[in-house]
């Protein structure tokens, strides 16, 4: 809002004032459109180009998190390169190791499926019995009210492809978008020390060169905290779940805990397609339903002590996000990328918000009902 004129003030001087607030409050305005504009495109770019920028982004909250390692290593003297090298080694070692737990056990299973076919009918039997009766009486409700009659629609399901099939044509592409996103972490981590140094060194005033370091650090320490800490927290519970899961029986613990331990990355999501999967797991391994429905009980129990007590405990104290923003943050990375998108939801959630906490976000209330310019303090210069 124009301030008003001053009478002891010349008329140059308020026509010029008035000009400048109309000036700033049209930059402010242009600004805006073109910020909401790019905020509408964005998602569809991301959605349309996802060949290039999944593994890009992929990548980077990778190398994000590693760059602890890395500075450990070259506080140790390792030079650049070589830190780099061996924090990529360990990162493929450990990625390797949550894939094979998976992937290969998955594949037998993929091939017990037409054994089990009878086991898993003769196991859900007395729920079937129950859900046709139940349909019975809803029927024969329907008829006496004259409801039920019509066409019935045909309802036509088209068979998959084979898995090979799938492999053969999904793994070379696989393939070279990881390559591609291993040499962005090599060449991310090779070149970080000096990457952040001539940013830092490049701005135009000390004030400015401290506000990058430490916007910078920030980001770092934020991300490889909450990546670091979940991981541990995810791999334990998976690895408990697994020892369960051995000791009442169930076939291929391992891949269950691997299972767990990737879902349990996805925030509510996540616990939710593993207890199915355990449902239909457990289907498979136990002819009694009971004992098929214990191991998804188990995670359920499981996953409510962690989620509820361990993982607030340890990861509340170092990075607090609202849970609305990480639904919001959910839904959209999961829309764009699938289940990748939905992985890297919450990193990407605790970049970005640490970047604007430290940088100052937009004031779209005060440009719209108050001063008119898009310019707002962030939260750790309030902190100050």
């Amino acid at each position: 809002m124009a301030e008003p004129r001053r009478s002891d003030e010349p008329i140059e001087l308020q026509d010029s004032h008035t000009l400048e607030v109309k000036r700033v409050r049209l930059l402010a305005a242009i600004a805006l459109l073109l910020g909401a504009g790019f905020l509408f495109a964005l998602p569809f770019a991301l959605q349309a180009g996802a060949a290039f920028f999944l593994p890009v982004t992929a990548a980077l909250v990778i190398a994000i998190a590693l760059v602890p390692v890395l500075e450990w290593f070259e506080r140790h003297g390792l030079s650049s390169g070589l830190a780099a090298i061996i924090s990529l080694l360990l990162f493929i070692a450990f990625a390797s190791f949550v894939i094979a737990s998976i992937v290969l056990p998955a594949i037998d299973y993929f091939a017990l499926i037409p054994e089990r076919i009878d086991r898993i009918r003769e196991t859900v039997l007395p729920i079937l019995q129950f859900y046709a009766e139940l349909e019975a009486f809803i029927e024969g409700i329907l008829e006496d009210i004259a409801l039920s009659g019509g066409a019935e629609a045909a309802v036509t399901l088209a068979a998959p492809d084979s898995l090979l099939d799938l492999f053969a044509t999904s793994a070379p592409v696989a393939i070279i978008q990881m390559f591609f996103a291993m040499l962005v972490i090599f060449f991310f981590l090779s070149r970080w020390t000096r990457m952040r140094e001539r940013t830092i060194t490049s701005r135009g005033s000390f004030e400015g060169a401290l506000t990058t370091a430490r916007v910078i650090q920030q980001v770092v320490d934020a991300t490889s905290t909450y990546i670091g800490t979940i991981t541990f927290i995810n791999v334990t519970l998976g690895t408990i779940v697994a020892l369960i899961l051995w000791a009442i029986g169930m076939d291929s613990p391992i891949m269950w805990g691997g299972i767990v331990a990737v879902t349990n990355f996805i925030p509510y999501l996540g616990p939710i397609f593993a207890a199915i999967l355990l449902a239909i797991g457990g289907l498979m391994s136990f002819v009694d339903v009971w004992a098929a429905l214990l191991p998804p009980l188990i995670f359920i129990v499981l996953h409510n002590i962690e989620a509820n007590v361990l993982t607030p405990m340890i990861v509340g104290k170092r990075v607090r996000l609202s849970p609305l923003l990480i639904l919001i943050s959910l839904s959209l990375w999961a829309w764009i990328w699938g289940f990748l998108g939905a992985l890297l939801a919450v990193p990407l959630l605790i970049i970005i918000k640490t970047v604007f906490a430290a940088a100052g976000t937009p004031d779209i209330a005060g440009f719209l009902f108050e001063h008119g310019t898009l310019t707002h303090v962030g939260e750790e210069e309030e902190k100050d």
